[in-house]
């Protein structure tokens, strides 16, 4: 039996969860976990390094990498093919305010 996944600390929700592009005859569809967009505004939004991001999402810098690489991936196949991206899901926890 898989060890119970670590949930990852986000410090905000997506102020947009859904894009789409205008030619409405590309019916594909990407989902981003809100994990993944997390890491991804950590690290090319506000310049964190991994060790760091990965640090404030309590996580281990291995799997904040692999992070960021689905979620590269996920973005690439909707600025390539088109169709919509969803942000939604994913094993994530909302960051206590202090």
């Amino acid at each position: 039996m898989p060890r119970p996944r670590i949930k990852r600390t986000i410090e905000e929700m997506p102020k947009v969860k859904y894009f789409t592009s205008l030619d409405k005859t590309i019916t594909s569809k990407v989902k981003l976990d809100v994990d993944e967009w997390e890491a991804i505004r950590l690290k090319n939004l506000m310049g964190l390094h991994q060790c760091k991001a990965a640090k404030k999402m309590g996580i281990s810098q291995p799997t904040f990498h692999r992070l960021i690489l689905s979620a590269n991936r996920k973005i690439a196949t909707y600025l390539c093919g088109g169709g919509c991206l969803n942000i939604v899901g994913g094993n994530y926890q909302l960051k206590e305010s202090v």
